[in-house]
């Protein structure tokens, strides 16, 4: 009989849940993540030793082991409880190494779980099981590969483009995808289109139509008078309805969230970023004091599968039965696992649907309960019934033209009863009561003109979307792309869009250019799926690696040796003159973007921002700059390097096209409705142009 186990968790959270379940006999202690890696000072990779990794205790963590193998000596029994991924395991596999070094008597099991419950952590301590050597391996493999990436190329970076640069395998690909999707919105000129909305009449009764059909053709009309020749055949023609049609149509609840669909979730409902979806589920899953008990309240929140337990299952309908019995299905809903899915975890759930959002409001912070609502709904309707759905549509015809009123209602609201913060806005509209045959009269037409939009910029949301459907990175990985990007400013986030730097432009460019198949889609999924063969069936990795090495190393040798170095290249003398000195000013390349600094440095430091466009307010000569408010606080506006001689402001950043109409230059604006969008910034000019895009003071 054990006298007493010493239980290790990553995090103190975590650690302070689960020992308030375990009670006597056992002390939870965190080893607050790895503490055993590789040193962030050299490669530390044994290139010709079959790629051995040389790890230390990380700096800083030196104390935390020795507190940990004094605890498990005093123990005698260790069990890890790491979580249940590739870090996890390698964290228990490092720790356990590490303890049997001061104690090769020690007893040492590991335990794995998928939610922080009483039962599930009593059931993991009675079944405990030897560490996983294909998971250590597979996320040992995965660590070598990206420091032999990054620890090659970044120096290539500080040589050819400017010191301090670092580039990582998976976020190259990713800082690639958005900067080609920035080409495409840079290049994007909106094309005009016009629609046609009919005001008729059937006694007291108004009814608002659009035109849908024109000679059976769908309305693709391009210019004001195209429109206007339509309006004039329809006058003086009896409009009459030409068809009544009801459609229902079921709908199915979807499936519980994995990682990813969360983390896309959250960005477009509540407009969290990755990292903060990510932070609250952790603080939801690791454990929240609720009344005298502390509880964790959702499973894993790492995980690509829909997979539910039966014991899940069998609690949501217990509860479904109790409080929604018309809505609970006659068996179970299944939802299929992609096949690249590793399934180590079943699906994000609530670990209780008994607390309910209505009843964790008072125990969770806003956000926390924010996030949980949507966990809980998601998982709850995923085990009711259809929703069904009537969609009642009347066409009316005039001449060769069709006009088309619509709306949808719910038949049967099915698993819509739970769905509250997730629920759909949805515009009704009020069908009036007609029949086939019915003669109608005309109001009025109005027509109503419209630029097309370009593609959007990525945001948390669609970025996580693209990396999944193409096999990038993988449900732990998502939020550290990002946030990496962002920090080292390659990216920027502008109005919850993802916007390359000119320096994350001109990173991605060498790199596509030099290393197309490395930052390439197809052989990052490549490379996952190596990885994945390594954990689920045994592959030798250290071939995987030399066959991937071999050809890179030969090609960051030949681009060393060949590249012209561009630092320096990007310093452009500039007609701009030092107010402060009367040097001239040169274009320089910083972290921050391009910047004007005074070529008298270091005896003078004068600095300023670029000009982006030229004055449009007449008789100025001045540039547009990006500027703020005194003290440098306050939202970026637009206004000219002449002020305060001259007051013009936009609030919207100045673009490099301009317009097609007048040649002054466009704006950007970013519509809540139909995303990104440009303008002409001249008041007198129509070209997508509203009275908001320029105040001249």
């Amino acid at each position: 009989m054990k006298v007493h186990t010493l239980l290790i968790v990553e995090s103190p959270a975590k650690a302070s849940t689960i020992e308030r379940y375990l009670g006597p006999g056992y002390t939870v202690s965190a080893s607050m993540g790895h503490l055993i890696d590789l040193p962030k000072s050299r490669i530390a990779i044994d290139e010709k030793n079959n790629f051995e990794p040389e790890y230390i205790t990380v700096r800083g963590k030196a104390k935390i082991l020795k507190d940990l193998q004094s605890k498990a000596n005093k123990a005698g029994h260790v069990l890890l409880a790491s979580d249940n991924d590739r870090e996890g395991e390698a964290i228990a596999y490092h720790l356990r190494n590490s303890l049997i070094k001061k104690n090769e008597n020690l007893e040492i099991e590991r335990i794995i779980f998928n939610e922080i419950t009483p039962a599930a952590i009593k059931e993991a301590v009675a079944k405990p099981i030897g560490i996983n050597e294909r998971k250590v391996n597979a996320q040992k493999a995965r660590r070598v590969l990206d420091r032999l990436v990054g620890y090659n190329l970044s120096p290539l970076l500080w040589s050819k483009v400017k010191n301090g640069l670092s580039a990582g395998r998976v976020q190259s690909v990713a800082l690639r995808l958005i900067c080609e999707r920035e080409k495409e919105v840079e290049s994007f000129i909106p094309d005009e289109y016009w629609s046609l909305d009919g005001e008729f009449k059937k006694g007291k009764t108004n009814i608002a139509a659009q035109l849908v059909l024109y000679k059976d053709k769908k309305i693709d009309i391009k210019d004001e008078a195209e429109i206007n020749r339509i309006i004039e055949e329809l006058k003086g023609v009896e409009p009459v309805v030409s068809a009544v049609k009801g459609v229902e149509k079921q709908l199915k609840p979807k499936a519980p969230f994995t990682t990813s669909t969360l983390q896309q979730t959250a960005a477009n409902r509540l407009g969290f970023t990755s990292r903060k979806t990510m932070q609250i589920a952790q603080q939801l899953y690791e454990g929240i004091n609720i009344d005298s008990s502390r509880v964790g309240l959702i499973t894993y929140m790492r995980t690509d599968s829909t997979r539910i337990s039966d014991m899940a299952i069998g609690e949501v309908r217990e509860w479904l039965e109790a409080n929604h019995p018309d809505e609970l299905p006659e068996t179970p809903n299944t939802y299929s696992v992609k096949k690249s899915a590793q399934d180590a975890h079943e699906a994000i759930r609530p670990t209780y649907i008994r607390y309910t959002p209505e009843e964790m409001k008072k125990h969770l912070n806003k956000d926390q309960i924010k996030l949980y609502t949507i966990i809980w709904e998601r998982f709850v309707s995923c085990q009711m019934i259809n929703a069904k759905t009537l969609t009642t549509s009347i066409d009316i015809k005039i001449n060769d033209a069709i006009f088309r009123i619509s709306s949808t209602k719910y038949l049967v609201k099915g698993f819509q009863t739970v769905i509250k913060m997730l629920k759909s806005k949805e515009k009704t509209v009020k069908i009036p009561t007609l029949k086939e045959g019915d003669s109608l009269e005309v109001e009025e037409f109005n027509a109503n003109q419209h630029f097309t939009t370009g593609p959007s910029r990525f945001t948390d949301a669609s970025i996580v979307k693209m990396l999944e459907e193409n096999g990038i990175g993988r449900p732990s990985t998502y939020a550290p792309i990002i946030s990496v990007l962002l920090d080292r400013y390659y990216v920027v986030r502008r109005n919850k869009q993802l916007q390359p730097t000119t320096l994350g432009k001109i990173i991605s460019d060498m790199l596509s250019t030099q290393f197309p198949n490395v930052v390439s889609q197809e052989f990052t999924a490549e490379m996952e799926q190596n990885l994945d063969r390594v954990e689920e069936e045994g592959v030798e990795w250290h071939q995987m690696i030399g066959k991937f090495y071999a050809p890179f190393k030969k090609q960051v040798d030949h681009v060393n040796e060949t590249l012209e170095s561009i630092k320096g290249v990007l310093d452009e003398p500039t007609d701009e003159v030092c107010e402060k000195c009367g040097s001239p000013m040169v274009k320089k390349l910083g972290r921050f973007g391009f910047f004007l600094a005074c070529s008298g440095f270091p005896d003078c430091r004068n600095t300023k921002a670029v000009p982006l466009a030229d004055c449009p307010k007449e008789g100025c000569d001045g540039k547009i700059v990006a500027r703020r408010k005194a003290g440098g606080k306050g939202k970026e506006f637009y206004g000219c390097s002449n002020y305060p001689e001259c007051e013009f402001i936009s609030h919207f950043k100045p673009t490099s096209s301009k317009c097609p109409k007048c040649g002054y230059f466009l704006v950007e604006k970013n519509d809540k409705k139909i995303g990104t969008v440009k303008s002409c910034i001249n008041p007198d000019c129509d070209f997508l142009h509203t009275h908001e895009d320029s105040d001249e003071g």
